[in-house]
């Protein structure tokens, strides 16, 4: 396994995000509720720069307990990331699509030590 150093943590601070390269890649490193995430900086859709997008919260269905519809609302707790070219949103935790959890972005580990943050590989 290697690690890549992507920078000071004070450097990410909550809801900010920095891209790095790695040969002739980039791996997007976000912060969310005091947690590191990575991703590979490509949407699996075309390709899109899907670390660069927005972050939302997850729209989810109301129902009612005859499972009625009776509407729609954004999730207290769940975060996803939305490629800027097509809207395919990926869920900040896990990578997997929202509309198609058979798709996904790769996702890296992340290390914070000593006020350093760092994307381990392998």
């Amino acid at each position: 396994m290697s690690e890549i150093l992507v920078g000071a943590s004070s450097e990410i601070p909550e809801s900010a995000r920095r891209i790095v390269s790695y040969g002739e890649q980039e791996i997007g490193v976000i912060r969310i509720a005091g947690r590191l995430h990575a991703f590979l900086n490509v949407c699996p859709h075309q390709g899109g720069p899907v670390c660069q997008g927005m972050l939302i919260h997850k729209v989810e269905e109301v129902v009612d307990s005859d499972r009625k519809f009776k509407g729609m609302k954004f999730s207290d707790d769940k975060i996803n990331l939305v490629c800027p070219w097509h809207g395919w949103e990926f869920d900040i935790e896990t990578g997997r699509c929202a509309g198609d959890g058979k798709q996904g972005v790769r996702k890296f580990a992340v290390r914070e030590e000593e006020g350093k943050i760092y994307v381990v590989i392998g």
